[in-house]
């Protein structure tokens, strides 16, 4: 439904990845960011489901190429470790959001595992969003605090995650509550990747349609 594209970053280099546009006039725009397997078709559904929902769509690829198996966790955990996750946020991602800005309306940003991390440093960091809706995924305090966030956000969690664990996202929401900030958080009863339907061990298709709906509604509101 997609194709690949390229746009400029802010300092020059080129980014690449996926990208469905809307089929209408100055349609809102959602960046979607991968899991740590890379920009596997999984992610490409993705935002052609937000396509369909009447998004223009960019799901950058920040491991340039490279897709990982889902049984080699080794090998998604070293791409995901030598990732400079600074740089893929304030360049390869802001560049996309800037790309986007150029069909006229609202942008958000979404992701998945280590994508869900990626959205709330860009909630954090850049100005170009006006959202963000993380699934399961959190950076660390000493790169992003609850407190830096400075956009509405939207987070999905599962009850059952081991990387993303209930602990971590309770003391999320207390900070976020302390901090002020505007956001809705859901928890689910499911495990890590639940939105994921290539993964058959982990999918659970009732509480992905139900994060769907959520989803869908934040955006909504906020982008239109």
């Amino acid at each position: 439904m997609g194709t690949t594209i390229t746009w400029k970053r802010p300092d020059g280099k080129e980014a690449s990845g996926y990208f469905v546009a809307a089929g209408r006039a100055k349609a809102p725009s959602v960046v979607v960011i991968q899991e740590w397997w890379g920009l596997q078709d999984q992610i490409k559904g993705i935002a052609d489901r937000f396509a369909l929902a009447g998004y223009n769509v960019i799901a950058p690829d920040l491991y340039s190429g490279v897709v990982v198996p889902y049984h080699d966790h080794e090998s998604a955990g070293k791409q995901m470790g030598s990732l400079n996750f600074l740089d893929a946020v304030d360049q390869s991602v802001r560049g996309a959001a800037q790309f986007l800005q150029g069909f006229g309306s609202k942008t958000a940003i979404t992701g998945f595992c280590m994508g869900g991390a990626v959205s709330i440093l860009a909630a954090c960091r850049l100005s170009e969003f006006a959202c963000a809706i993380p699934f399961y995924g959190l950076p660390p305090e000493a790169v992003a605090k609850a407190a830096d966030v400075k956009i509405p956000l939207q987070g999905h969690f599962a009850n059952t995650d081991d990387w993303c664990t209930p602990a971590l996202v309770n003391k999320f929401e207390a900070d976020m509550k302390a901090a002020g900030k505007t956001f809705e958080l859901y928890r689910y009863d499911a495990e890590h990747g639940f939105v994921n339907e290539q993964r058959q061990s982990a999918h659970d298709r009732e509480e992905t349609e139900l994060a769907w709906e959520r989803t869908l509604a934040f955006l909504k509101k906020h982008i239109g």
